[in-house]
């Protein structure tokens, strides 16, 4: 009976009040840039709507994904789990295991059709019949061809299976691809990073029972709220970029004065997502701001691509034009403050002596 029961049913009878769920959505939507009239709409929608089936995958992955995700703050993994979504399988989470597990998992594949959401977290292992990473005694390719024949739509979360991640990387033992070189007839959504940002995943979650549609994604899959903008651009070490000063090591006086990571690796320039503006912890820190330079982990590529501690190649002579740049500009503007100042002097003697 109470799996018939609406998302608002379940919230009144865990004693949450409809005011909580409006704050909840006035967060989420000014955290997806939407409209002002968005916020009630979406307590409305998400009030009457089911509670949404979610099965999770895990392949080629180190679990950290699902770390994440239990430090999400708004909503929780309780409130996402006990209000939002029906998790019905994620191995890690689940009370059972071995056959009653893999039973869990079909009977909500059933009950769900054309329905539920399948969320994959870590690579696809592909070399020798996937033989490397096998579930139940079916390789992760079976499980997922499997499990995305009657889903609504994927999500990859982490950059394993958006793109490949650490699995991928050079030699590649595993043969390990991302979900989309294997499923090519199902809306993705890639929310990569290793891990992702937990309220990115519960947001776009969100977003789906919401709105029963994907959010508008960019060129590589990636919800554009989350991953809209490079975090160089919402650094808040961005002005000391601007002014030309730079940390050289991660122990001198540069660093210890909160100056740019460019010059020992950081990769905030070419990296999209929103650690900068999100973070982790409830918006208490991200790598940047704890003093070491972003590694690009939601781009594709991003460990074979290394250098983690030089600077990006193609920035060091916009930077140096930047820096030359700004120079010229300080000394214009010296030169326009020393002139202004001979006028005022010029202009205050001359009302003296009339």
């Amino acid at each position: 009976m109470s799996e018939r029961l609406t998302i608002g049913e379940h919230l009144s009878q865990r004693g949450i009040s409809r005011r909580s769920l409006l704050k909840y959505t006035t967060w989420l939507a000014g955290l997806m840039a939407l409209p002002p009239t968005a916020p009630r709409a979406m307590a409305q929608a998400l009030a009457a709507a089911r509670r949404q089936s979610v099965i999770w995958l895990s392949f080629q992955e180190c679990t950290g994904c699902s770390e994440s995700i239990t430090r999400s703050f708004s909503p929780s993994l309780e409130e996402l789990i006990f209000d939002l979504i029906s998790l019905d399988y994620h191995e890690t989470l689940l009370a059972v295991s071995g056959q009653a597990a893999e039973d869990a998992r079909q009977k909500a594949m059933e009950d769900n059709k054309g329905k539920y959401v399948l969320v994959v977290d870590g690579s696809i292992s592909t070399r020798d019949d996937g033989v490397y990473s096998v579930i139940g005694g079916k390789s992760n390719r079976e499980t997922l061809i499997e499990c995305a024949r009657d889903a609504f739509a994927i999500i990859n979360v982490g950059t394993c299976s958006a793109y490949g991640g650490i699995p991928m990387a050079k030699p590649n033992p595993t043969g390990a691809v991302p979900v989309s070189d294997i499923i090519k007839d199902k809306p993705i959504i890639n929310i990569p990073g290793c891990p992702p940002i937990p309220e990115a995943i519960t947001g776009t979650i969100a977003y789906i029972i919401t709105f029963g549609k994907l959010p508008e994604l960019d060129d590589r899959g990636r919800p554009k709220p989350f991953f809209g903008d490079n975090i160089h651009d919402r650094c808040y070490r961005r002005p000391f970029y601007e002014r030309g000063q730079f940390a050289k090591a991660f122990d001198d006086e540069g660093a210890r004065n909160g100056w740019c990571l460019f010059e020992v690796g950081c990769k905030g320039p070419v990296t999209y997502n929103a650690c900068a503006t999100l973070k982790w912890n409830g918006g208490t820190s991200f790598p940047i701001q704890s003093g070491h330079g972003c590694l690009g982990c939601s781009e594709p590529g991003f460990w074979d691509k290394g250098s983690f501690y030089k600077p990006l190649a193609a920035w060091t002579d916009k930077r140096a034009a930047l820096i030359g740049g700004a120079v010229a500009a300080g000394v214009a503007a010296g030169a326009a403050s020393a002139l202004l100042a001979r006028k005022r002097k010029q202009q205050a003697i001359k009302e003296k002596q009339s």
